[in-house]
């Protein structure tokens, strides 16, 4: 006995919280993979980064409130559609935000964590203004409803283990994107030498406008899937934010495989040690673990060498 537990217990609850570790470690790679897009290429720190991923999960909830209204028959399958909504809507915002804004702060970088901190904020009272301040929740299909049921004292929800499914999905056509296709050869060359990708004929301007909007439209996918894990609010994208940039520093910037390793280290440390402590002081330990690792290998656990 361990407690008032027994060793049978404590191996339930450790899955469990393993799970739980995995469903957080969806949210941050989705989260930091849009995010490590647009620092590893551009160097731009994007604040808003949170604001583009809640507004997928409002247009996520938008669709929902209208397949209800107007295709009741078709709502079993509207989920999939919002996320292509959502990516579709917030790359659009992001390319429109880059071309108006982003493309005059390249090379500044405090200029462009001031410029997007402020976009931030407009967005969350534009949010507030149009959906109200109050959080809203998206109904979803029956069959995302109940937990799978693995032994007798082991359930997993369906929801988590379509967010996990969908993380892995997305990971997967993101590494072909960037590794496989003539695009993402262009966004590689771009990285490693700006000035040499130019004078082969490489549109940079064009390839910066597009690789932001992609860093944004996947934060959008990311909001269609929070809706299934929390309620949707004009500031819900501030909860995220900072762990999500801590992912992509600690993983490396530029790096996918980094991002995916230091969303995995984190979210199953955090979710382990809030079994033996509150939330709060999880994330603490969390944070000073991170930020000591940092102090001795400060490019990231996966560096991307780049000539300058």
């Amino acid at each position: 006995m361990f407690g008032d537990y027994s060793i049978g217990d404590l191996g339930s609850i450790f899955v469990m919280q393993g799970f739980a570790g995995l469903i957080l470690f969806s949210v941050y790679v989705l989260m930091a993979l849009g995010l490590a897009i647009i620092f590893g290429q551009m160097g731009v720190i994007n604040m808003a980064h949170g604001e583009f991923m809640i507004l997928g999960a409002y247009v996520t909830w938008m669709t929902s409130n209208l397949f209800q209204a107007y295709l009741p028959s078709l709502f079993s399958g509207y989920f999939f559609l919002a996320m292509i909504l959502a990516f579709l809507a917030s790359g659009a915002l992001g390319m429109l935000v880059e071309w108006v804004l982003i493309r005059h702060l390249y090379k500044r970088p405090l200029d462009t964590l001031l410029a997007t901190w402020g976009l931030s904020l407009m967005l969350q009272q534009a949010y507030r203004s149009v959906f109200g301040a109050r959080e809203v929740g998206v109904e979803l299909p029956q069959w995302m409803l109940g937990s799978l049921r693995v032994t007798d004292s082991i359930e997993v929800p369906i929801n988590g283990v379509f967010v996990m499914c969908l993380t892995v999905l997305i990971t997967i056509a993101v590494a072909y994107v960037l590794y496989m296709s003539r695009w993402g050869r262009q966004v590689r060359a771009v990285v490693q030498n700006r000035v040499m990708a130019g004078a082969v004929g490489i549109n940079t301007e064009k390839v910066d406008r597009y690789t932001f909007g992609l860093g944004c439209g996947i934060a959008g996918v990311a909001g269609s899937a929070f809706t299934m894990i929390g309620s949707t609010g004009p500031t819900s994208g501030q909860l995220y934010i900072v762990d999500t940039f801590l992912v992509v520093v600690f993983g490396g910037a530029a790096s996918l495989l980094g991002t995916i390793a230091s969303a995995f280290s984190i979210s199953q440390t955090q979710s382990t040690l809030e079994f033996f402590m509150s939330g709060s002081m999880a994330k603490v330990l969390t944070l000073l673990a991170v930020v000591g690792i940092l102090m001795l290998r400060p490019q990231g656990l996966f560096a991307l060498k780049v000539r300058k």
